[in-house]
């Protein structure tokens, strides 16, 4: 089993910056892809960014894109989010999440939960 545990959220004006990590307990045959996904109040659940562990392409929504980047320190099983000129619709408690399955990599949309083996507890990321 594999824990993924979130930090680095918080309040920021719009305009600013914040940086998640999301830590993983181990590596296995389940986080071949490792990603953020984000969900609103009374909003679907949507991809923001993500990593393929094995090839090291990275994907990203199209709200993300040009404003959020995702990183991977191997060494700390760590993967990263930087977001930068965030917007209030970037409200939204984000998640980290690992699969097994690398095609999953590049779906930014109609996400589904279960597409997923192991989710973090989620960090909200609130945006004035």
């Amino acid at each position: 089993h594999v824990q993924l545990v979130e930090s680095g959220g918080g309040l920021v004006q719009a305009g600013g910056s914040l940086r998640l990590s999301c830590a993983a307990s181990t590596y296995n045959a389940k986080t071949k892809c490792m990603g953020w996904y984000r969900q609103a109040p009374g909003k679907e659940l949507e991809g923001v960014a993500s990593f393929d562990t094995a090839g090291g392409a990275t994907y990203y929504s199209d709200s993300a894109k040009g404003r959020f980047t995702i990183s991977h320190d191997p060494a700390k099983r760590t993967i990263y989010l930087q977001m930068t000129d965030l917007k209030p619709e970037d409200t939204a408690l984000y998640n980290c999440a690992a699969t097994r399955s690398p095609s999953i990599c590049n779906e930014m949309e109609d996400v589904k939960d279960y597409w997923y083996d192991y989710w973090g507890q989620g960090t909200q990321v609130t945006v004035s």
